[in-house]
């Protein structure tokens, strides 16, 4: 075949190339265009120029949009869009597009202070939940974020997707529709010692080890999602002790059987809004031993049988949406497991789900 017939039977498509950019909670960063006539927002990025590799289309959006000269640790997605996709705006002649999604790391205060947007092209930029970010995105866009978002969050490799859809085996936080909710209660420290005696203790939660040093988290799933938390709720007054209540809680949500628990403080919750406005009140932090892992079965409080995730103390820091309180949090109780069960430090690893039928 001659050169010209053989390069025109070749699939000709744009490349563009964006970043997920995040602040030190995890929220997302969005830029507005000027030029969508739909008023959606996007990633950082653009399109990538006649000879350019797309990394290098990345850092150059980045610095040309932002005002930030950032590095870029790896591919998160790559996603391909069909010439054809109802996300396209009528008019839009496009061959379709394969865009590539870097991580470019989590912003510092000092950074997020230091952007500076093109008037002419982005209006604003915010960082939101992913539940926010994907009403403001198209819906192939969200489904591209939310993909690379979890894949930094679950370490899982580079996500492949062919309009808005994983080509492979969809990760377990994806395939639970799971999102990270900022709450900015937990900004609130941890502190040592007992609850004083005028603080009522609403709730008692868990980090609950297995034996390689990772942590179980439970997913609740909801209309908008599934929000990660850690095993344990609500101090009833069946509850002897407030180590019973983990216990309670752990097997109903997870059904797991705890060993020693430990506390390792109490965070302050000064309006106990989610409990009518009660005031304020002591939410207990401990750190237990997993002996056994059950069969999933329905949590008799919601009705419905929670995801159960197993992640480092770093991961669940970050899932939780705990900002660095969390994150120091996560490195008291990985550090109490290590003195007092002696289990290891848990090794980078992807966040996967344990088996419906548990584990002894």
């Amino acid at each position: 075949m001659p050169e010209d017939q053989y390069a025109a039977t070749r699939h000709a498509a744009w490349l563009g190339a964006a970043a997920l950019l995040t602040n030190e909670v995890g929220q997302v960063l969005l830029v507005h265009p000027t030029y969508r006539e739909d008023g959606s927002w996007v990633l950082p990025g653009g399109v990538v120029e006649h000879g350019e590799h797309p990394h290098v289309t990345c850092r150059r959006e980045i610095t040309e949009e932002l005002d930030l000269d950032l590095p870029l640790s790896s591919v998160l997605a790559v996603h391909s869009f069909s010439a054809h996709h109802p996300d396209l705006q009528p008019g839009t002649h496009c061959p379709g597009e394969v865009r590539f999604v870097f991580d470019g790391g989590t912003l510092t205060p000092g950074q997020v202070e230091a952007i500076r947007l093109p008037p002419e092209e982005l209006s604003e930029y915010a960082f939101l939940e992913t539940r926010e970010a994907i009403q403001r995105l198209r819906p192939v866009d969200g489904q591209i974020m939310l993909a690379a978002y979890r894949a930094r969050l679950g370490n899982t490799a580079t996500a492949h997707l062919a309009d808005g859809r994983h080509i492979r085996d969809v990760p377990a936080l994806d395939r639970h529709d799971v999102h990270v909710r900022y709450r900015p209660l937990w900004d609130s420290p941890l502190r040592p010692g007992p609850v004083p005696e005028r603080l009522p203790v609403q709730q008692a939660w868990a980090w609950c080890f297995i034996p390689d040093g990772r942590v179980v988290v439970v997913a609740d799933p909801g209309p908008r999602g599934a929000l990660p938390m850690l095993p344990g709720g609500t101090v009833e007054t069946t509850d002897a002790t407030r180590e019973d209540t983990v216990h309670r809680e752990a097997a109903e949500e997870a059904r797991l059987t705890l060993t020693d628990p430990v506390r390792l403080g109490w965070v302050l919750d000064k309006t106990g809004e989610v409990y009518g406005g009660v005031g304020p009140n002591a939410r207990l932090r401990l750190a237990a031993q997993v002996t056994a892992i059950g069969p999933a079965a329905v949590d008799p409080a919601t009705g419905h049988p929670f995801a159960r995730l197993l992640a480092t103390p770093a991961q669940t820091a970050a899932l939780l949406g705990w900002g660095q309180p969390g994150a120091r949090q996560a490195k008291l109780a990985a550090d109490t497991a290590h003195e007092r069960w002696g289990l290891p430090a848990a090794r980078a690893a992807a966040i996967e789900e344990i088996p419906a039928e548990g584990c002894g």
